[in-house]
């Protein structure tokens, strides 16, 4: 489904002409809430490789970005981390250009990309679009702006305890704003209908267009109209 011009939904990815972009992988997240105490089976990082793959097959693209936080730890890379990332930048590596941009989790990225080759970037600008995290206010941004960051998802007073991730449309500003949701099937993500919001790109959301993956993409109207 078309977001916006030439912009479509593939799943929880946006495609545009030969990009492909994910948001937020955050691998590594298992060691994360073992660390809390709870349990869960490290095998995320397969699932996310066949998810990508599957989406890969449909849209067809020759360049992958990743929009911020490929990892989850902030000061360190875990040996989950390590092992994790170079498992799933050596899945695409040699068919694909992968390009990173750096999210608020990847303040240590720098040695996983190094090693593999892997381009990173603040922003990323392609034709009238600007692909940012999210996390801080940009300058100089296109016609378009793309966030993750935010993890946007949505619940619904009928079934209050689910959460269905989303895509948001609307302005920031004199600019499009589309922000992409969590890749990572561990994270739910943030009612937009109840909790605060993360990014400094997101403040009234009542005239934003909500886009529900599930089966397939559903276009529910703007946020002000399902409220």
């Amino acid at each position: 489904m078309k977001i916006l011009d030439n912009i479509e939904i593939v799943d929880l990815a946006l495609k545009y002409k030969d990009y492909l972009i994910f948001g937020d992988l955050h691998l590594g997240f298992e060691e994360s809430l073992v660390n809390q105490g709870i349990l869960v089976p490290y095998s995320q990082i397969d699932q996310v490789i066949k998810s990508v793959n599957k989406i890969i097959e449909k849209a067809k693209p020759k360049i992958i970005i990743i929009n911020g936080d490929l990892k989850d730890e902030f000061g360190r890379i875990s040996q989950q981390e390590w092992r994790d990332s170079l498992k799933f930048i050596d899945s695409l590596k040699e068919k694909y250009k992968l390009i990173f941009i750096k999210g608020n989790h990847d303040t240590i990225l720098e040695p996983i990309a190094r090693k593999r080759d892997i381009e990173i970037k603040e922003k990323l600008d392609i034709d009238s679009i600007s692909i940012i995290h999210g996390d801080a206010i940009v300058k100089n941004l296109k016609k378009t702006v793309i966030i993750s960051h935010e993890h946007p998802a949505i619940s619904f007073k009928e079934r209050p305890d689910e959460r269905f991730k989303c895509f948001l449309k609307g302005k920031y500003k004199s600019h499009n704003l589309i922000v992409m949701p969590s890749f990572n099937p561990l994270i739910e993500g943030s009612d937009i209908t109840k909790e605060k919001f993360l990014s400094p790109y997101l403040k009234d959301l009542r005239n934003f267009e909500i886009f529900i993956v599930e089966d397939k993409v559903y276009n529910f109207g703007k946020l002000k109209e399902i409220k």
